[in-house]
């Protein structure tokens, strides 16, 4: 944990992305993509999640144990979720939204999934975020142009 945190650079209000880690502007998911995901029915196949293909779903199957094996949409939303704890630093607080995705993003590295990390953690945390809003908050993060004006 203590690595993942030293990914994490803190400018104001928002996050400045180191090269590891997660980082939604490295997500790969067109907005097309994004939009017909996020208003789509879950099936359970875990190709429906933008950026999962045939090589991701079998590395989260495989596992040591029954409960490291995530075969469908259901488990995997299951796992954000588990990773959605306590926080160790604070007494009976939650996690904070950066953290979650740092942890989910690490997980999915853990399950040596190397492409597309930071769209599927954007692609479940939107998702999840029209069910529980203020599960993501994106506006934690900032762009990499550091151009946030469109006054000349």
């Amino acid at each position: 944990r203590r690595d993942q945190d030293k990914n994490v650079q803190q400018t104001s209000n928002t996050v400045k992305m180191a090269d590891t880690g997660y980082d939604p502007n490295r997500s790969r998911v067109s907005d097309d993509k994004m939009n017909e995901f996020l208003r789509g029915k879950i099936t359970g196949d875990l190709q429906e999640i933008p950026g999962i293909g045939p090589a991701a779903v079998r590395k989260l199957a495989d596992g040591e144990s029954a409960d490291e094996c995530i075969t469908n949409t259901f488990q995997l939303i299951g796992k954000f979720l588990l990773l959605k704890g306590e926080d160790e630093d604070a007494e009976n607080k939650m996690v904070s939204s950066t953290e979650h995705m740092e942890k989910f993003w690490y997980w999915l590295q853990e399950k040596q999934i190397s492409s597309h990390r930071s769209g599927i953690v954007r692609c479940i945390a939107e998702k999840l975020n029209t069910m529980m809003p203020g599960i993501y908050d994106a506006s934690n993060y900032c762009e990499d142009d550091d151009s946030d004006s469109d006054e000349e």
